[in-house]
């Protein structure tokens, strides 16, 4: 019916790539500050890419913001209902796979 990530993988991957883009902005920064005017790659070069690795580290901080919101809100994996149950909490008849006996 709706589908749903696995909020766990999606955190580790955003802090991993977190982690990457920080370490490639203050890479691309000191290596902007370094280089000169002149042929590519130069200062320009450098801050576009550093500017680049900030706007991605920004989409990885503001994901994490986003599923520790919804893990806060149990919406993650562990929740009691499973696959085939509807918004309501009902769950679907004669769908294979869905049935547990509990």
């Amino acid at each position: 019916m709706t589908a749903r990530s696995d909020l766990e993988l999606r955190r580790l991957l955003s802090r991993v790539f977190l982690v990457l883009f920080v370490v490639g902005t203050v890479a691309f920064a000191v290596l902007a500050a370094m280089a000169g005017p002149g042929p590519a790659p130069n200062q320009g070069t450098y801050a576009f890419f550093a500017a680049l690795c900030a706007g991605f580290a920004g989409v990885a901080g503001l994901d994490l913001m986003v599923i520790r919101r919804r893990l806060a809100a149990g919406q993650g994996r562990d929740r009691a209902d499973g696959p085939g149950t509807t918004a309501s909490g009902i769950r679907a008849p004669g769908r294979p796979g869905t049935d547990r006996r509990d």
